[in-house]
């Protein structure tokens, strides 16, 4: 493709997600010259997108090239430190203007957009570092991981903590058979991103630094309302722009799960939670999965995930305290009480438990039987600098969307079955469908705006 591709033919080949163009392989392939700089351009310039370029950063052969936001009052951090990156509103006028620029670009938008984006950068041959979770639906995250596997670029998902010693270890341990097969693991936060409030009846006037039909994106139009109800921070409260607290945190806490049990795609999900609103998330969700086994697992295996109030059952928990109080009493640690971590996992297996703290050092319990346990010592692993280093031909990626993609479908899954609450149903991860239930399948893909589709990467 030229380099002189204009904004506005641009815009209308990527109205279907950019899948119209031709690939075009990026600058720095895998064995390129490690002299080379990664040039890199940022979707979002302010919280997670912030956070994630302040991270390569780090890196000394990474550069900032250009940033997109919507809300131009966000790019006060950019300016600060990266006072030559270009800025723009557009996601689509900085790849036209930028793509001969730029190498890699991070999407850290809200999750409505990050497939749209994502496609579209991919289709030019850029590298893409993409925030969990992989996509707002599960028909979106099956073309990110299709369009990945085509394109051939370096893919990496934002599950930092996938390349922490902690989530590491827990793997390995579970994977050394520390507690044997894993029949069941129990996996809960305490966050509450849904509202079970309607919608404000409200109008409110769009302030002049945000461009809301830009923010929107790929949602179908609706009056702006103020008071942070969208913008900046609890889109992730509301069904067409989040995932609820299952697809933020979720992708996070279910990883060293996935990882360390080798399983694919679940078998079945069933909701015992409250269902959404018209136009939001709810809250305490409690889904069980039903996983084929593997060779760290029983057949089937079994794992559960808890939200908000919601927590693991009382008798495990109990079980747990009480491990963890005799750990202290053979400490002396008299002025304090154990506890819960308020995020993380309980595995059970045939020969002991394991309780990971999201994020926190896993522990092996009984705390009698492996209190002469070796615990292997891993290095240490810099998630976004694995990153760039890929795109210089020094590293691989482990949270690409090979693995990445699996990993947020199982999550999403999860926000298909609050819908339906009480009733199993049965996924067929290859059809990309649910077996048993027409009307779930009806939440496998989204509504898009005129203009805004997107099409299946084949």
């Amino acid at each position: 493709m030229s380099d002189r591709l204009t904004r506005r033919s641009f815009i209308a080949s990527i109205s279907t997600a950019g899948l119209t163009l031709p690939l075009v392989m990026p600058r720095l392939v895998r064995g390129a010259s490690p002299n080379e700089i990664v040039r890199h351009a940022g979707f979002g310039a302010n919280g997670m997108s912030w956070a994630d370029m302040s991270s390569f950063s780090r890196n000394k052969n990474w550069k900032l090239v250009a940033v997109c936001d919507v809300d131009r009052s966000r790019f006060d951090k950019v300016d600060k430190a990266f006072p030559d990156a270009k800025k723009y509103a557009d996601y689509r006028e900085l790849l036209d203007k930028e793509g001969k620029n730029i190498d890699s670009v991070n999407v850290s938008t809200p999750d409505h957009m990050h497939a749209k984006i994502g496609l579209a950068a991919m289709s030019l041959g850029k590298n893409v570092y993409g925030q969990k979770p992989l996509a707002q639906n599960l028909f979106e995250i099956r073309q990110l991981q299709n369009m990945a596997a085509k394109s051939g670029v370096v893919t990496q998902m934002g599950i930092q903590i996938h390349s922490s010693v902690q989530y590491r270890l827990a793997v390995r341990l579970i994977q050394d058979g520390a507690i044997g097969k894993v029949s069941y693991v129990y996996t809960f936060s305490n966050k509450k991103w849904g509202d079970p409030t309607p919608r404000p009846n409200t109008s409110d006037p769009v302030p002049d630094n945000l461009n809301w039909d830009l923010w929107l994106g790929v949602a179908t139009e609706r009056p702006f309302i103020g008071g942070g109800y969208y913008h900046p921070g609890t889109w992730r409260k509301r069904l067409d722009f989040g995932t609820g607290t299952f697809g933020d945190m979720g992708c996070h806490i279910y990883d060293p799960v996935f990882n360390s049990l080798g399983v694919t795609a679940p078998i079945s999900v069933t909701s015992h939670s409250p269902k959404p609103n018209e136009y939001n998330w709810g809250i305490n969700a409690n889904i069980d999965y039903v996983f084929p086994g593997s060779q760290y697992t029983t057949d089937p295996v079994r794992v559960t995930w808890y939200d908000g109030d919601a927590r693991p059952p009382k008798e495990i928990q109990d079980k747990v305290l009480a491990e963890l109080q005799k750990e202290y009493d053979q400490r002396g640690i008299k002025d304090k009480k154990p506890s819960i971590p308020g995020q993380g996992s309980i595995f059970i297996g045939e020969k002991g438990m394991m309780l990971l703290p999201h994020i926190g050092a896993p522990k092996l319990l009984p705390v009698d039987q492996y209190k002469d346990y070796d615990y292997p010592k891993l290095p240490g692993r810099d998630h976004w600098g694995s990153f760039v280093d890929a795109i210089r031909g020094e590293d691989k990626t482990t949270a690409h969307f090979g693995y990445a993609g699996p990993l947020t479908e199982s999550v999403i899954i999860g926000g298909v079955a609050v819908r339906f609450p009480e009733t199993e149903l049965k996924w067929d991860s290859k059809a990309l469908r649910f077996t048993n239930n027409d009307d779930a399948n009806k939440y496998v893909k989204r509504e898009y705006r005129k203009g805004q589709e997107i099409e299946a990467v084949v």
